[in-house]
């Protein structure tokens, strides 16, 4: 019975994931990684697998179907931004700034990849590399501004479990310790919140021009493994939902 319960709380929530916007694209990109990663394996093995090559095909056709979803984000994109604004609500001036820089980078990381995408469609007359690498350089920008708020956090998140411990009273002891433990949730969330990003980091270098660090060298099973971790974690994150923080 515990695990007929455990296999509909999957299913249910797995539903629910597909039934918003995020959590379907999410659900997406983990297919398509997955897809690339298996597909890639196999058509290392056997260059003539036709399940190999099936599966890279729809890989791709799955990151094309993403990129022209991305053309509608641009106004949600503008509405997270402003809502966050300055960051007047952040206690840290480093978090704040960090999160300012990131909003702005992937504010401009969108006309970027529609005028490529229009490009490649041949929508309009100009040439799409140069509009890629820019999105691509955007989107690196973008995720180390991520590690770095990242790491940032979890300084500022261990010196209030430190604070949460040393000053609570024999009366709010238990408090503290639910405190500690929520907060160590958070930073676990950071933690992972790095990997993602590292492996989407690895990636964007990847697809760079020729000549920039490992630009151009990884195989296409390693993509597809980078891309697979960071949006395993992703979806991770997502359906252990928010956590609090004492403060």
């Amino acid at each position: 019975m515990r695990i007929r319960q455990i296999m509909q709380n999957s299913v249910e929530s797995f539903i629910n994931a597909l039934e918003s916007y995020r959590g379907r694209d999410k659900v997406i990109r983990t297919v398509c990684y997955g897809s690339q990663l298996v597909g890639a394996v196999l058509a290392g093995k056997n260059a003539q697998s036709s399940l190999g090559k099936s599966l890279l095909l729809f890989s791709a056709q799955l990151s094309d179907c993403r990129t022209t979803l991305r053309l509608f984000d641009d106004l949600s994109m503008l509405a997270y931004s402003t809502g966050y604004g300055l960051g007047a609500s952040e206690e840290d001036a480093l978090v704040r700034w960090m999160s300012i820089l990131n909003n702005v980078a992937d504010q401009l990381y969108y006309p970027c990849e529609h005028i490529a995408w229009a490009a490649d469609a041949e929508l309009i007359k100009t040439k799409s590399d140069r509009w890629w690498v820019r999105s691509t350089g955007l989107w690196g920008i973008s995720l180390i501004l991520s590690i770095l708020r990242s790491i940032r956090s979890i300084q500022i998140l261990k010196r209030k479990s430190q604070t949460c411990q040393s000053s609570a009273s024999a009366e709010s002891r238990e408090e503290a310790f639910s405190q500690k433990a929520v907060l160590q949730r958070q930073i676990r969330g950071e933690v992972f919140s790095i990997l993602s990003s590292l492996a989407d980091l690895s990636n964007a270098i990847h697809w760079m021009p020729p000549g920039f660090l490992w630009a151009g060298r990884f195989p296409p099973w390693l993509v597809g493994l980078m891309g697979t971790t960071s949006s395993l974690i992703g979806l991770l994150q997502m359906s252990s939902g928010d956590q609090g923080a004492c403060s």
